[in-house]
């Protein structure tokens, strides 16, 4: 079976692709248009070791947050795609990334049902990251949850400058990823026989 998945999403503020392929690492270098968001997308890619490609326009003359949030979106919805049924999967994830003084915690699960818990929201954190904030951050994975079935935990231990809250939470989040979509059995991981 091929877990890979080609999806395409076009709005008026917009116009995103995504391919994602869970079985390989290939990846081609992200082009949203927006430095710092690119940087991080190469991250997740990098750390989840998964194939991702990401090619973005939008309305960044406003500001990166409709970009942001609707790659989060194509994202989640490319993710479903790929897992099928989930038959198979590990389905948990959690993943510990310090950088430098921050400390992040990610837990997730991909039961098919949305939820998104986001703790730096709460805190005190500094700064813009190229001009993205933790709350753009919050924006793409809620998108990333609500279209790909994801519940999500982000705990953030230490850190307050935006750049490296920012950066140790999408790698926490590759990390916990590559573990949840791994192929452990032919079983469906679920008491209720499907996710």
């Amino acid at each position: 079976m091929s877990r890979t998945a080609t999806l395409k999403r076009t709005t008026s503020e917009t116009d995103i692709t995504v391919r994602l392929d869970l079985d390989s690492p290939a990846s081609d270098a992200p082009a949203t248009g927006h430095g710092f968001f690119d940087h991080m997308l190469d991250a997740l890619a990098r750390h989840s070791r998964l194939g991702l490609s990401v090619q973005a326009t939008g309305d960044l003359h406003i500001e990166p947050h409709h970009l942001i949030e609707d790659t989060g979106i194509t994202l989640g919805q490319a993710l479903a795609q790929a897992l099928g049924d989930r038959k198979g999967i590990e389905r948990y994830g959690s993943a510990f990334v310090p950088m430098d003084e921050t400390l992040a915690h990610v837990v997730l699960d991909l039961s098919g049902r949305a939820h998104l818990a986001f703790e730096p929201e709460t805190l005190d954190v500094w700064g813009t990251a190229g001009g993205m904030t933790h709350y753009h951050l919050r924006e793409f994975l809620r998108g990333f949850c609500n279209h790909g079935g994801v519940t999500l935990h982000v705990r953030l231990l230490a850190g307050r400058e935006a750049h490296h809250v920012i950066e140790a939470v999408v790698k926490a989040l590759a990390r916990a990823l590559r573990d949840a979509v791994a192929l452990t059995s032919d079983a469906m991981p679920s008491t209720k026989g499907s996710l």
